[in-house]
């Protein structure tokens, strides 16, 4: 058990003193308001009060920490690029900060055996207050009868450039009543009806020209590279890392990573009332 008189205060600065110059944000929730949106299937297995974290990556994350990850690992050895970024970056940090401390870390990208994801990414983020997660249900009367629409995460600063990457539980952490006591909801930045449909038709129809993400007008969005990098289908991003210059003439390996594609495994439907 942690014995500071304001845990959540202490983790959340560590870890944004190291992971905030790399691109990366972080929020923090606890297991139990994630826990009360879900079925029990998707429950987290830890006590209500356990601390948690939702970490972000934001635009910047592309120049601050993947391109540099790249340079230092130039002759190959890698795959899912963007994957083995993150962890490199998020278990340095829990390694550094939290040293000996029992920290269980979820990628977006894991599954359970049962190809269960291992978080359930947007729900996380929507129940931190990073981001609202816009759903079918909220659009009143919907247009599309009975046809499934995705939801999506949208950032109130950054739109819909950011992806969620990760979700940390800090097992020995308990959450004390004068911190986190009232959950924070996430800004609600897509308020019409009208905006909505917009926002769920451009994810779920046309995900591929990415103008979902700008739904809303964001402070900051990728760079053209970053967007070059991800529009280019995963099977020749490691001949255009190569152009590049960021790897060898001899790496073979083929990036499996799919952040182009849209993100349908990472949500359930929340009631926001």
């Amino acid at each position: 058990m942690a014995t500071s008189s304001r845990p959540v205060e202490d983790v959340t600065r560590s870890l944004g003193e190291s992971l905030l110059p790399l691109g990366f944000e972080v929020y923090p929730l606890k297991v139990g308001w994630y826990n009360a949106v879900l079925s029990e299937a998707f429950h987290l297995p830890y006590p209500e009060d356990t601390l948690a974290v939702v970490v972000l990556s934001a635009p910047g994350m592309f120049e601050k920490a993947f391109l540099p990850f790249l340079k230092a690992h130039s002759g190959g050895g890698l795959h899912d690029y963007i994957d083995q970024c993150t962890a490199h970056c998020i278990s340095s940090a829990v390694t550094s900060c939290f040293s000996g401390r029992p920290v269980d870390i979820s990628y977006d990208y894991e599954m359970h055996p049962n190809r269960k994801p291992k978080f359930l990414a947007q729900t996380a983020t929507h129940v931190a207050g990073a981001a609202y997660y816009y759903q079918q249900s909220d659009v009143p009367d919907p247009p599309w009868g009975n046809k499934k629409m995705f939801g999506v995460c949208i950032h109130p600063r950054l739109g819909g450039w950011f992806a969620v990457r990760a979700l940390l539980v800090f097992k020995d952490v308990r959450v004390g009543e004068e911190e986190l006591c009232q959950q924070a909801a996430p800004l609600d930045c897509v308020r019409s009806r009208e905006e909505r449909i917009e926002l769920l038709e451009r994810f779920n129809l046309r995900w591929q020209d990415g103008t979902y993400r700008d739904i809303i007008q964001a402070e900051e969005s990728y760079s053209q590279q970053q967007r070059e990098y991800f529009t280019t289908a995963p099977g020749e991003r490691v001949a255009l890392l190569k152009r590049w210059g960021y790897l060898s003439g001899s790496t073979t390996e083929t990036e499996t990573e799919t952040e182009s594609q849209p993100d349908t495994r990472h949500g359930c439907e929340l009631s926001h009332g």
